[in-house]
C-alpha cells in the first residue's frame, strides 16, 4: 500500500485529501505545517508528498528544497500563478495543481506520480543488477597467479593490448585463452565497443560463413531475413575467433580476404561491406602441424600470428595453485551462499601433486566439488576421496 503525506495548514483541505486518498486505498499521513511535514518525511518513508505552497513558517517551496529527490512531490496552491508553477517544476516538483482541487485531476496525478516512483525504483534496481553483472564479469576476467610463466603472459598482454596488432593465443583446453582475449579487449582503445566471440568448433562448417559474414534473405533454406554476421556486429570493436583451428578451409579463405581488405560480403550478396575490426584468435591445436597436413592456410596463419601468446598449462605453473584455490573458494562460496571454508596446507599440497589435464577449468570443478561435499576444513584426505 502506497504511503502519502499531505502537508497543508488548512484542516479542511487535509481532511478532504485524506478521505479521498484513503477511499482509493492509500495510507495517508497529515502534517499541519511545513516543518512538521519535513520532520515526518525524514523520520519515515513516503511514496508521494502533497504540499501546500503558502503556509506560515516553512512554506511549500522550502519543503520542496528540503525533500526533493526523496519521492515525487506535488505542489498544491490556491494562489497559484505561472511563475510559481515553473519555479516549482524547475526545482524538481513532480506536478503543480491548483485549489479548489479537481477530483479527477487529483487521482490522475496521484496515479502518475506513484507509477513514476515505481518506474524509478525499477530502473534503479536494473542499474544495480547491471552493476553487479559487470562486477561479476570483471571478476571472471582476471588472470590469477604470480608464477614466472603467468607473469610473462601478463607482461605481453600489457604491451600488446593498447595496440591494433592481431594476436594468436595458443594453449590447451581450460588454460584461460578466453580470459586473455577479454583482457586484451578490456585494455585496448576499443574497450567501449563490443567484443564479439565466435566458437568456430561449435558451428557446423556449412553455417560458419553465414555466422561470420551474415546472409541475405533467401540465400539458403532457413534464411528468412537479412542477418548481419559477427564481423559486422564487432565493427569498431574486437572479434574473438576461438578454436580457429577447427574452421573449414573455405571459411579460412574468406576470413583471410576480410583481414586483407577490411571488408566482407554476406552470403547471397555481391555487395562489399567495410568493417573495422581487431581480430584475436585462439586455438588448442598446433597450427604449424595443421598447415603441414593441409588443414590450415599458411597465409592466414601469418596474418593472425602477429603477436603469439602461449598460455602455460596448469602443470607448468603449479606454484599458482594456492592462489587459484583461494580465488575459486571465495568466488564459489559467494555464488552459492555457502559459508567460506578453508583448505588445509596438506590439501593444497595434495592438489599441487596431482596432474591437471583439464587445467584451470578442471581445478575449479574440483574446488567446487570439495566445497559442496566436505566440511569446513578441507583436508588432503578430502582431496584423495573426492577429487
Amino acid at each position: 500500500m502506497a504511503k502519502i503525506l499531505v502537508i497543508d495548514d488548512e484542516r479542511a483541505i487535509r481532511n478532504t485529501l485524506k478521505e479521498i486518498l484513503e477511499f482509493e486505498g492509500y495510507e495517508v499521513a497529515l502534517a499541519e505545517d511545513g516543518q512538521v511535514g519535513v520532520d515526518m518525511a525524514h523520520a519515515q518513508t513516503f511514496d508521494l508528498i502533497y504540499t501546500d505552497v503558502k503556509m506560515p513558517g516553512k512554506d511549500g517551496m522550502e519543503v520542496l528544497d528540503a525533500l526533493v529527490g526523496a519521492c515525487p512531490i506535488v505542489m498544491i496552491s490556491g494562489h497559484g500563478n505561472i511563475e510559481t508553477a515553473v519555479e516549482a517544476l524547475k526545482k524538481g516538483a513532480f506536478d503543480f495543481i491548483e485549489k479548489p482541487l479537481d477530483l479527477n485531476r487529483l487521482l490522475v496525478t496521484t496515479k502518475n506520480a506513484l507509477e513514476h516512483n515505481d518506474l524509478k525504483a525499477q530502473i534503479q534496481s536494473k542499474s544495480e543488477e547491471i552493476k553487479t553483472l559487470k562486477q561479476k564479469v570483471a571478476e571472471k576476467d582476471q588472470m590469477i597467479g604470480a608464477s614466472p610463466a603467468i607473469m610473462r603472459v601478463r607482461e605481453v598482454i600489457n604491451k600488446v593490448a593498447p595496440t591494433e596488432a592481431r594476436v594468436l593465443i595458443t594453449g590447451s583446453n581450460g588454460t584461460g585463452k578466453e580470459v586473455v582475449a577479454r583482457l586484451l579487449h578490456k585494455h585496448s582503445a576499443r574497450a567501449a565497443a563490443p567484443m564479439v566471440e565466435v566458437n568456430c568448433a561449435a558451428i557446423p562448417s556449412e553455417l560458419i560463413e553465414s555466422e561470420l559474414f551474415g546472409h541475405m534473405k533467401g540465400s539458403f533454406t532457413g534464411a528468412i531475413k537479412d542477418r548481419a554476421g559477427k564481423f559486422e556486429q564487432a565493427d569498431g570493436g574486437t572479434l574473438f575467433l576461438d578454436e580457429i583451428g577447427d574452421m573449414s578451409l573455405a571459411a579460412q579463405t574468406k576470413v583471410l580476404r576480410a583481414l586483407q581488405e577490411n571488408e566482407i560480403t554476406r552470403v547471397g550478396s555481391d555487395k562489399a561491406i567495410k568493417v573495422n575490426v581487431r581480430v584475436l584468435a585462439a586455438t588448442n591445436k598446433d597450427l604449424v602441424q595443421e598447415i603441414a597436413e593441409g588443414r590450415f592456410r599458411e597465409d592466414l596463419f601469418h596474418r593472425l600470428n602477429v603477436i603469439p601468446i602461449h598460455i602455460p598449462s596448469l602443470d607448468e605453473r603449479k606454484d599458482d595453485i594456492p592462489l587459484l584455490v583461494q580465488y575459486f573458494l571465495e568466488q564459489i562460496c559467494g555464488e552459492q551462499g555457502i559459508r567460506t571454508k578453508q583448505f588445509t596446507s596438506d590439501a593444497i599440497l595434495a592438489l599441487q601433486q596431482r596432474t591437471w589435464p583439464g587445467n584451470i577449468r578442471e581445478l575449479r570443478n574440483v574446488v567446487e566439488r570439495l566445497i559442496i561435499l566436505t566440511g569446513d576444513n578441507i583436508t588432503a584426505q578430502d582431496v584423495h576421496d573426492f577429487a
